[in-house]
Order: structure tokens, then C-alpha cells, then sequence
């Protein structure tokens, strides 16, 4: 199994419509395009499940750089979720008190 990464979707695209792009290149076992959770849009990118490893390389090669819905699609082996990080002021990007942390008060400067 092979998952594989599908960026600058339009965000009109759907899951069909990407599943359509990689069926000629093999049996794609699952397609999940993602949303934002409040809205529920597309986000402009999805990832593609492709059972026979050979068969994603071949879609990977043929089908990166190519248009879908006028755009040029980014399409390459998606990369492991790093560890760690995430949740409520625990990313990598630093900040956030995390859940029901009390704010720190600062005296004014006069």
C-alpha cells in the first residue's frame, strides 16, 4: 500500500474527480480528500491510497504536474505525520498556554 499525496486541488474538486485522475494507473483503494472541519471546504489537497506500490509510482510519475480543474497539480509519495507536537499548545510552532492555563498578568508600563 502506497499513500500518496495530491496538492493545489482546486477547492471544487472532488473525491471522484481524483479518484478518476488515478484509476487508469491501478486499483485505488481509498481517497481522502481534506476539508476544514468548521467550514467544511476543501483545503486544497488530498491523499490517495494505491494498493500496488508500482502502480503508485507510475501514477506519481505520470500524473505530477499535470492539471486538474486548471490547476498544476503537486502529486509525490506522501511523507510520514511527524510525532510529537500538535493538540491544544503543544505544536512545534511554539505559543499557546494549552487548555485552561491561567494568563500570566502584566504590571503596565508607565
Amino acid at each position: 500500500m502506497k499513500n500518496i499525496f495530491v496538492g493545489n486541488l482546486d477547492f471544487n474538486a472532488t473525491e471522484s474527480s481524483v479518484r478518476s485522475l488515478f484509476e487508469p494507473y491501478g486499483n485505488v483503494e481509498r481517497v481522502n480528500l481534506i476539508t476544514d472541519r468548521d467550514t467544511g471546504r476543501s483545503r486544497g489537497f488530498a491523499f490517495v491510497e494505491m494498493s500496488d506500490s508500482a502502480e503508485a509510482d507510475r501514477a506519481i510519475a505520470a500524473l505530477n504536474g499535470t492539471e486538474l480543474d486548471g490547476r498544476a497539480l503537486n502529486i509525490n509519495e506522501a511523507r510520514p505525520k511527524p510525532q510529537g507536537g500538535g493538540g491544544f499548545g503543544g505544536s512545534s510552532r511554539g505559543g499557546g498556554r494549552g487548555y485552561g492555563a491561567p494568563r500570566q498578568r502584566r504590571e503596565p508600563r508607565w
